[in-house]
């Protein structure tokens, strides 16, 4: 390391021993970077021929206000996403305000009273429970009459086959699959593992729709779920796909017919996908989405270089230190809450947005425990940007992840790191 570039990490307040204890983790990762380089790569190819082949020009950039009527942007973004996810449409929009939002969209717009959602991945994210009607809430998907049933995860964190045969049955309309880990610890699903899964739920039931819930999974992998078989695949912009650019949006790709019907429900029947003005974030989209596969790479190498970093330590880690990467979360558990807090409040301090704020824990919407978040971001609650989080509740776990560039990633991770050992909660050397 440069001796310039040494006392910069200095002045950030990190310790020798820290700089040389991440260098030290640095030169074993070397293979593995050159591998997620690879896949950017690969990723990024695909992104500018799906652009390419939809004729993106200067006028997609552009925005339209009031009704947004011929939106050649928009459009000719949503043709984009069709063609990066492999799928039939899209739906692309800043009036998709977040992923749960998406998630939210897509799943009342495709279930009827009577139907039945099947979580044959254990339970769902937090925001998603009232969503459903796990946890009671207005407008849930209980109060239209729409059924749930769960299938738990075997202990090692596999899908309990023989449990979800019994599960499918005649009112199984929509399974959803989630793809991360959410506020748990078990493993992310690779994409070949829910093309599986996928594939033994449509040979029971060939007509049930399947969604992938794709937040934080979008090209960390050559292959995407829509591509092994899922109805949509559903995400937001604010993480992997919007590339640190996008300010707002989600998007869901998928069959035509679930597409269709997740505009009806977004705007209004009769309209559809024809109404709804871009104002003026279409470059950001575009551009956002053109960065997505590098900076999706930068997060995984800071994922990676964490896992490292906390598994030397002796800390749990989800994934450990060797696995491959199916999302850019990274799962450290402490066991108290003072190492949750710890770790947030170093990942605060390393922003470039607000690093003078020290985050605490307090009562979100849509979460049953208090939560602590750090996201120093351009984009408030932007979490491919460097972030962390975590519910202040056992087995008080923290989920960093993002980082638009992997210098500043790595400057997380040890910031993260010196927190702990200033506040006392770990004493390493």
């Amino acid at each position: 390391m440069d001796e310039k570039t040494y006392k910069l990490y200095s002045d950030f307040g990190i310790s020798n021993k820290v700089i040389h204890f991440g260098n030290e983790i640095l030169d074993t990762l070397k293979e593995r970077f050159t591998k997620i380089d690879d896949i950017a790569e690969y990723n990024q190819l695909k992104v500018i021929h799906a652009m390419q082949e939809c004729k993106v020009s200067e006028a997609c950039l552009l925005g339209t206000t009031g009704y947004g009527y011929n939106d050649l942007g928009r459009d000719t973004l949503e043709s984009v996403y069709a063609k990066v996810f492999h799928t039939e449409d899209a739906l692309v929009r800043p009036q998709i305000t977040c992923g749960t939002h998406a998630l939210a969209l897509a799943l009342l717009s495709n279930l009827r009273p009577g139907d039945e959602l099947l979580s044959p991945a254990g339970k769902p994210y937090d925001t998603l429970e009232e969503v459903i009607g796990i946890r009671p809430s207005k407008g849930s998907l209980k109060e239209y009459g729409i059924s749930y049933r769960q299938v738990d995860l075997l202990d090692d964190g596999s899908f309990d086959y023989d449990a979800i045969r019994k599960a499918v049955n005649e009112k199984t309309k929509l399974v959803t699959i989630q793809r991360s880990k959410g506020y748990q610890t078990r493993p992310t699903f690779s994409v070949d593992s829910i093309g599986e899964l996928i594939a033994f739920i449509k040979k029971i039931k060939p007509d049930v729709i399947c969604m992938v819930d794709n937040c934080y999974g979008e090209f960390v992998e050559m292959t995407e779920p829509s591509d092994v078989g899922a109805d949509m695949v559903v995400g937001s912009l604010i993480k992997n796909p919007g590339g640190g650019l996008a300010p707002i949006g989600g998007y869901i790709a998928g069959k035509k017919e679930c597409v269709e019907n997740a505009s009806y429900r977004l705007t209004s029947p009769g309209l559809g996908k024809e109404v709804g003005a871009s104002l003026g974030v279409t470059a950001s989209f575009y551009q956002g989405l053109f960065l997505a596969p590098t900076v999706t790479a930068n997060a995984l190498k800071g994922a990676i270089f964490a896992a490292n970093i906390y598994e030397k330590l002796g800390f749990p880690v989800v994934p450990n230190a060797t696995e491959e990467r199916h999302d850019i979360i990274q799962a450290v558990t402490f066991g108290k809450p003072e190492g949750v807090i710890a770790f947030c409040k170093g990942i605060q301090a390393a922003a470039s947005v607000d690093s003078h704020v020290s985050p605490e824990p307090w009562d979100m919407p849509g979460y049953d425990s208090q939560v602590i978040m750090a996201a120093g971001a351009f984009v408030s609650g932007s979490s491919i940007e460097l972030s962390a989080d975590g519910p202040i509740k056992p087995p008080y776990a923290v989920y960093f992840q993002g980082g638009l560039t992997w210098p500043h990633a790595k400057l997380g991770i040890l910031k993260s790191l010196q927190s702990l050992i200033d506040s006392g909660f770990i004493k390493i050397w």
